[in-house]
């Protein structure tokens, strides 16, 4: 089926939506993007454009592919414009109310029975979702890493009600068509990669957190010491620290295991809004806002 999947539909233009919107152009797609409002969409272009003009001036892409990948975009305020969408892959923010409303607005939309819809969610359950709809069948995890066009690993989440037909089509869609690498999970919060890896992040923040040593000597030990291309602190920072607030609120949610508490230092640095690279300062400066 993977090789019918031609027309894709993102919702939300944030870092990830756009990152997922710029691999699927590039790979030939018609895909189009929905924001909250047309501003929105106008800012999720603009974010599409730099990151291809990042990616022309770095060696990696061809000038005339980049204007090709942007011609197969379209950037919309509303979803009605995703009803004729064969993939429809949500990147909304990580909250799982606003989640479900997505995938209940989208099952009334999105006119193809056969269509698959795909979550992006760092850790929410799958299951929650498809149950937000009348085609959970239809539903599955479909987990991209940030930044989208660079890193390969694509996650595929499975429900207790996900069809075997979902799977192999968003396997071989991630697989074939993106040229990802994809692994499964089940669906449990989380997944694999978050499971193992934000345990360690809030570890990290916890050791700032005490005095027990700087945020720039904790990263340095992990990757001078540990061979680690980038140290926790400043990975919190690549993925916002009100993204790893919720993950980390998910898993404990659903474990209630205190390794995945967020720590008192994480919650008072998103209420203050020093949220990383995206506001200028979290662990780190970044020269900006």
């Amino acid at each position: 089926m993977s090789g019918d999947i031609r027309r894709v539909g993102v919702v939300g233009g944030g870092q990830m939506g756009a990152g997922i919107a710029e691999v699927c152009a590039r790979a030939g797609l018609d895909t189009v993007v929905c924001e909250a409002d047309a501003t929105a969409a106008h800012a999720a272009r603009e974010r599409v454009t730099a990151s291809l003009d990042r990616a022309v001036e770095r060696g990696r892409l061809e000038r005339t592919a980049a204007r090709d990948a942007l011609s197969r975009l379209v950037f919309t305020g509303s979803l009605e414009d995703l009803s004729d969408r064969q993939l429809v892959i949500e990147a909304v923010i990580e909250n799982a109310g606003a989640k479900a409303e997505v995938f209940t607005a989208l099952d009334k939309i999105v006119e193809d029975p056969a269509a698959v819809l795909a979550t992006n969610t760092s850790s929410i359950p799958v299951m929650r979702l498809g149950m937000a709809t009348s085609r959970a069948d239809r539903v599955v995890g479909l987990h991209f890493f940030n930044p989208v066009p660079v890193l390969p690993l694509v996650e595929v989440v499975t429900s207790l009600h996900t069809a075997p037909a979902t799977v192999t089509a968003v396997e071989e869609f991630a697989a074939r068509t993106l040229g990802k690498t994809v692994i499964h999970s089940r669906d449990r919060a989380g997944f694999v990669v978050n499971a193992l890896l934000i345990p360690y992040l809030l570890s990290a923040v916890r050791m700032a957190e005490s005095g027990f040593a700087t945020a720039a000597d904790i990263d340095a030990g992990m990757e001078l010491g540990c061979a680690h291309p980038m140290g926790p602190l400043k990975l919190a920072d690549l993925i916002g620290l009100d993204t790893l607030a919720s993950i980390a609120g998910s898993l404990y949610d659903e474990f209630k295991e205190p390794l995945y508490a967020p720590p008192p230092l994480l919650q008072r640095m998103v209420e203050a809004r020093l949220l990383g690279r995206k506001t200028g300062r979290g662990f780190h400066g970044y020269g900006q806002g």
